[in-house]
């Protein structure tokens, strides 16, 4: 806790809740963290939002190298300095960037495991981006607000599964991997959080089954979120909008072998992307 306060201080830092800063100051975490997330002397991991380098360190020591994407200028200047005192000799490259518009072109190494500690208020989109980004990440683990977690391993028919359970599922299987208790963070967050480890099918399109192939991935998230806009309603009357008309979205629902009067909270992946598919055949109403 001392070393985080103290980086803080030199910095002249204060936290701000604009930008999800709340650093993980306890050993004990980051050691769990590394060691859940399987990271080899091979691997090139991606962290976003390295902050004061506490996850950074024994990132280092166990990986090839370390690519540590910062939107804070002030802390992506410090992140070498502390590396280099305390885990020298070892692979860093910073990159000051926002990770919501991260590209391959924009990274110096190509990695293949995502670790970090993510602002909560930008953690899904943060995922969905890097996994559409970077076809080479392979799996990560991600600390994020607890119903967060949830979500985003949810399964069918559970009552956190959603939009973003669903195109988590398009690139990868998720899990959970454990709580997180607050007063492991500085500032002490007013949520819990959670652990959620992902390792992305086989296929680099993201679809991991025949039954998901064939489709376009934008196109399965549009219907996946008009299903959900709506959830209380049947996909008959939620995919109105999408198809043009309530009988245009129950045609598209029974060629795809979905019932019409089922809700979105029920279907998996393979589900959606047979809907996308066949709605991309059916008739202009």
């Amino acid at each position: 806790m001392g070393d985080v306060r103290a980086l803080a201080a030199e910095l002249d830092l204060r936290p701000t809740k604009r930008l999800g800063q709340n650093f993980v100051h306890d050993a004990n975490t980051v050691r769990r963290i590394v060691r859940l997330a399987e990271v080899g002397a091979d691997d090139v991991v991606l962290e976003v939002g390295p902050g004061l380098g506490s996850l950074t360190l024994p990132l280092l020591e166990a990986a090839r190298a370390v690519v540590a994407v910062e939107i804070d200028p002030v802390l992506a200047d410090r992140l070498p300095a502390t590396a280099a005192e305390r885990a020298p000799g070892r692979d860093l490259r910073v990159v000051t960037a926002d990770a919501l518009r991260i590209g391959p072109g924009d990274l110096p190494l190509a990695p293949d495991v995502l670790v970090a500690n993510l602002p909560y208020n930008v953690a899904v989109p943060v995922v969905l981006n890097l996994l559409a980004a970077l076809p080479g990440l392979r799996r990560g683990l991600v600390m994020v607000q607890s119903e967060v977690a949830e979500r985003l391993a949810a399964r069918p028919g559970e009552r956190a599964y959603g939009a973003p359970s669903v195109k988590l599922a398009w690139y990868a299987d998720a899990r959970r991997a454990g709580p997180v208790p607050r007063a492991v963070f500085w500032p002490v967050p007013g949520v819990d959080s959670g652990l959620v480890g992902f390792t992305r099918h086989d296929r680099q399109d993201g679809a991991g089954t025949d039954d998901t192939r064939g489709a376009d991935r934008e196109d399965v998230f549009a219907v996946v979120d008009a299903a959900f806009a709506q959830r209380r309603k049947s996909l008959r009357a939620a995919l109105a909008g999408w198809a043009g008309s309530a009988p245009a979205a129950e045609a598209v629902l029974r060629a795809a072998g979905v019932d019409p009067g089922a809700r979105g909270e029920a279907l998996d992946v393979a589900a959606f992307t047979a809907i996308a598919r066949e709605g991309r055949h059916a008739p202009t109403p």
